[in-house]
């Protein structure tokens, strides 16, 4: 390593006042250390701090919250501006996906401004136009919500004069159905039923995004209730007209009129007070009152003068969606505008494929779908999601390309979302990670049924126990469930579902994997929510196990040094609970701690002893301490572990509170 010293000579000097070129360069070199610049010197000591690593910036582009309009016919130069994109990035991606981009003012069909939209990250909401369409008027589509066991079913079932509560598993309902009632008048009413308890709050969002009218059933015995109330904020959500059914008037407790106050009080404007909310007071029991409901129903459709586009492709909306063995997956849905026609190719959601077979309520076969009209339609590749639009398509190519092109945009929004979750949990505390999870499969008869029990089931989350939800399906449980639960030690929960095959049952057993099979959500709920506060390690709480008062101080004396010092021992009375020599003690003086250590000796009569009981008397020796006095309390302190409870509301909600 070569050092080089430079002096400063005369000659230098003067060449730097001479404004010699040479200077100048040096000059440039060098800057002056004046002004800003200055060269600070610190005087004190540098602070010690543990190195905080930077957090992870969150790109702007993960988040997929972004939504524009698109249309049919639409330019690529229009379609640039809505993403704020650029027109070659766009052309670039018309050539990737195989369409032929001569000019960028050529119409695009709205299914390829879809593909492209979604190609540049950003969701797309479809607007049909109806110019040259045949409108003609519609039934009412209207949705039954409420509160659990307030008698939607039943009401339901005296309008069209049958039984489905009684069918149901604990006299409830757990799916949406949808079907269609004539009424006594001639008009005919699509009715959507919705389940009433807290875990099936996305059924009832779904029903009333679909709906025009929304029937609040209300028990005159019971009033307002939570999911009453929430599907009151489903439906101003929705921005979706109200009828109010006070039911079960025929009952002796009955008070239509307390229901009314609670109602006003919750703001809901009724007509006898001046609002627009009709109210009816029915009885489902006795058939009474539903004369009223339907005058109110029709007038209110009247009203809204409801009409839809006949013709041209069908828009429709997935209600549920299940799996059956012979037929495969089968979509619930309710067309909203257009014709249904089977044959045709569409596009649910992620899944696409050729109509097969249109089934109305009943069961029975039908060529098509008018709007308003639940159908159930067969011949998709793949299970649809409940609340998926249906999209009619050209072709099987096209929809092929569409439907793989929404697959890659939810998964990127799904990977999106991981990432954000991972750095947000870069800033929890370290208690968090301490969390025992318990992984669990969820199987169940059909898609929405599926939602609703994954829903519930994570708000029992707790501090101590994460819920990790590694796989759902619909259908009976397999054995590919079982080898799944097997390698990642989880619990598989099946609901409304048929018993597995005793093979099946067999082979979980011997691999120690549970199966939890339920058909009412209630049971569901409250054993998963006893297994989980089962599994939680728990919380170490320090209590008292038992007091013993100093009564008197004997004090041995003239030990050897190899024996050590002086011994102070405290002549005590077990006054409640019990003293033990392997627990902590605490030593109590007017009520204020004075010392915390362990017992090095603990006898009674004479006799070393291991627990002293309440009443008895005991000589005791604390380590290390000898200031005692006479009156002294000694608390004998225990680890517990005090495990989280399960808790479950009137409403029908629960939690595990730690």
């Amino acid at each position: 390593m070569h050092i080089r010293y430079f002096h400063a000579t005369p000659e230098l000097w003067a060449r730097r006042n001479n404004n010699d070129p040479v200077s100048e360069t040096n000059s440039k070199k060098k800057p002056s250390n004046r002004g800003k610049f200055a060269k600070r010197v610190r005087t004190e000591p540098p602070v010690e701090a543990p190195y905080v690593p930077p957090r992870p910036k969150r790109t702007t582009k993960s988040l997929p919250d972004k939504t524009i309009d698109i249309f049919e016919g639409m330019t690529i130069v229009e379609l640039a501006k809505r993403t704020g994109e650029s027109i070659p990035t766009l052309q670039e991606i018309l050539i990737n996906v195989g369409e032929k981009v001569e000019s960028e003012f050529d119409p695009l069909s709205i299914d390829i401004a879809e593909l492209v939209t979604m190609e540049v990250g950003i969701n797309v909401r479809r607007q049909h136009s109806t110019e040259g369409t045949e409108i003609l008027p519609r039934p009412a589509v209207v949705t039954v919500m409420g509160h659990v066991d307030h008698g939607k079913t039943s009401l339901l079932d005296s309008l069209r004069q049958t039984s489905v509560a009684a069918k149901e598993a604990g006299g409830i309902t757990q799916h949406l159905g949808a079907f269609v009632v004539s009424m006594q008048s001639g008009a005919s009413i699509t009715f959507l039923d919705t389940p009433g308890h807290a875990a099936f709050s996305a059924m009832r969002a779904r029903g009333a995004a679909v709906t025009d009218i929304v029937v609040l059933v209300v028990a005159a015995d019971d009033g307002v209730m939570p999911q009453t109330l929430e599907a009151m904020s489903h439906a101003k959500a929705a921005n979706v007209p109200v009828v109010v059914a006070i039911n079960k008037c025929d009952k002796p407790a009955a008070d239509p009129e307390r229901v009314k106050q609670q109602l006003a009080s919750e703001g809901l404007l009724l007509e006898e007070i001046g609002g627009d909310v009709q109210v009816v007071e029915v009885s489902a029991t006795k058939k009474t009152g539903l004369d009223n409901l339907e005058e109110c129903l029709l007038l209110q459709a009247e009203m809204m003068d409801l009409k839809a586009r006949i013709d041209g492709p069908a828009q429709a909306y997935v209600v549920e969606a299940r799996l059956d063995r012979g037929r495969g997956p089968l979509a619930t849905a309710i067309v909203k505008a257009g014709t249904l026609v089977c044959g045709q190719h569409v596009v649910v959601g992620s899944q696409w494929g050729r109509i097969r077979a249109i089934r109305d309520t009943v069961g029975k076969l039908t060529e098509k779908a008018t709007p308003a009209m639940p159908v159930e339609i067969e011949g998709l590749k793949g299970l649809p999601m409940a609340g998926d639009d249906i999209i009619v398509v050209d072709s099987d190519e096209r929809a092929r390309m569409l439907s793989e092109g929404r697959k890659r945009k939810f998964e990127k929004d799904r990977l999106s979302k991981v990432n954000d979750g991972a750095t947000e949990n870069l800033e929890t505390s370290e208690e968090e990670f301490k969390r025992v999870e318990m992984p669990i499969i969820v199987k169940a008869d059909v898609q929405g049924t599926v939602q609703a029990v994954t829903d519930a089931l994570k708000t029992l989350n707790s501090p101590q126990v994460f819920v990790n939800v590694v796989h759902v399906g619909v259908g009976p449980i397999s054995q590919s469930d079982v080898d799944l639960a097997k390698a990642c030690g989880a619990c598989i929960v099946g609901f409304n579902i048929k018993s597995p095959p005793s093979s099946i049952n067999l082979e979980a057993t011997q691999a120690g994997t549970k199966i939890v099979l339920h058909r009412v959500i209630y049971h569901l709920l409250e054993e998963m929510g006893n297994l989980i506060v089962d599994k939680a390690p728990g919380t170490c709480e320090t209590q008292v196990a038992g007091e013993a008062e100093v009564l008197n101080i004997f004090e041995l004396k003239g030990r050897s040094k190899a024996k050590g010092d002086d011994v102070k021992i405290a002549g005590c009375r077990v006054i409640d609970g019990f003293v033990s020599k392997s627990s902590a003690l605490r030593l109590m003086r007017s009520g204020e701690v004075v010392f915390e250590g362990s017992c090095a000796s603990l006898k009674r009569e004479k006799q070393d002893v291991d627990t002293v009981r309440k009443g008895n008397e005991c000589g005791l020796v604390i380590s290390d301490w000898d200031d005692l006095q006479i009156g002294d309390v000694i608390q004998c302190l225990e680890q517990v572990v005090r495990k989280p409870k399960f808790i479950s509301s009137e409403s029908g909600a629960v939690r595990i509170e730690c």
